[in-house]
């Protein structure tokens, strides 16, 4: 779909797992205060969880969902630094064993200390994976494959940015994790990030007639709206990360959600309700699978609006803000 469209356009797009769509990362963790050299790393409370973190961070380690690929904080970043636990700030993984995968999520060849990283054998999703959890806090941190880089020991920790916090090598001592400045000396890091590259794995490229390794769980859709319409989101159940931008430039907001909370049809209502409410008119829906699109066109007729139309579009239309 080439031509503009306007602030009235709704899109909603699904996207497919360990697939590539936009390269703009999602929002970085909010720091908690610095463990001042601390080795205990309690899991706080529910209830402190639930305020401390995000809706995704949340759902991501204490539901095990998986976030989306390509869509996320640290699949692309290549700073010198750690990666500690989001919900108890353990240790876990560092940048100097970080390497590019392909397949959109932050990938390591081992954890910073295999002491603060416990595995179990995972069974959803139809096949038998290796799910992998902090120790202290057991965060759901993602899962750990044998079809890393030969030369770096053969492992791939494919791990959700939700459920790591970075801290910068400038950080460390400030933070409380001095004792690993030591790793980013001269002459000590036998991983550069941004040279080390294996794609040849069962997430970024699986073998034919066999499913990917690794999948979201949750689903994305893009909505035309602003400020208003997106704290109006934000307070629908089951909605877990809003990113605001343009699409074929108008406003536009990207939307996170967990499709076991929440479906299609109930998001387009709540849309439908708050951009009403901002006075815009609805003129389109735009669907990227078959699915998607007889959902919609359910919707519409459900709606009462006629005069909606469904169109389709590239899941790369939405370029974030920066």
């Amino acid at each position: 779909m080439n031509r503009a469209i306007g602030l009235s356009l709704a899109i909603f797009i699904p996207l497919a797992a360990c697939r590539p769509s936009s390269s703009a990362d999602g929002d970085a963790p909010a720091a908690p205060a610095p463990h001042e050299g601390s080795t205990s790393y309690a899991k706080p409370s529910d209830d402190v969880l639930k305020a401390k973190l995000t809706p995704l961070q949340y759902e991501v380690t204490q539901h095990d969902a998986t976030e989306p690929p390509f869509r996320n904080a640290y699949w692309n970043n290549h700073e010198p630094g750690i990666y500690v636990d989001v919900a108890t700030g353990e240790p876990l993984f560092s940048s100097t064993d970080k390497f590019e995968s392909g397949t959109g999520w932050p990938s390591f060849t081992k954890p910073i200390d295999k002491a603060h990283v416990v595995s179990k054998t995972d069974g959803t999703l139809g096949m038998e994976r290796t799910e992998v959890r902090s120790k202290s806090g057991g965060s759901h941190l993602g899962h750990v494959f044998d079809d890393g880089p030969t030369e770096l020991g053969g492992l791939r920790y494919c791990i959700n940015s939700a459920s790591l916090r970075f801290i910068p090598v400038s950080k460390l001592e400030g933070e409380g994790y001095g004792q690993y400045r030591s790793l980013f000396a001269a002459g000590t890091s036998p991983v550069s990030s941004a040279l080390v590259t294996d794609t040849n794995n069962a997430c970024a490229a699986p073998p034919p007639g066999t499913r990917a390794g690794c999948s979201t769980t949750l689903e994305t859709a893009i909505a035309s709206g602003d400020a208003h319409t997106a704290d109006a989101l934000a307070h629908v159940p089951g909605v877990l990360q809003i990113d605001r931008g343009t699409a074929h430039g108008a406003n536009a907001l990207r939307v996170v959600y967990d499709p076991k909370a929440l479906t299609y049809a109930r998001l387009l209502d709540a849309w439908s309700t708050a951009s009403s409410k901002d006075g815009v008119a609805h003129h389109a829906v735009v669907a990227i699978t078959p699915e998607q699109r007889k959902d919609a066109d359910a919707w519409k007729m459900h709606a009462s609006l006629p005069g909606l139309a469904v169109e389709s579009a590239d899941e790369n239309a939405f370029v974030p803000q920066r």
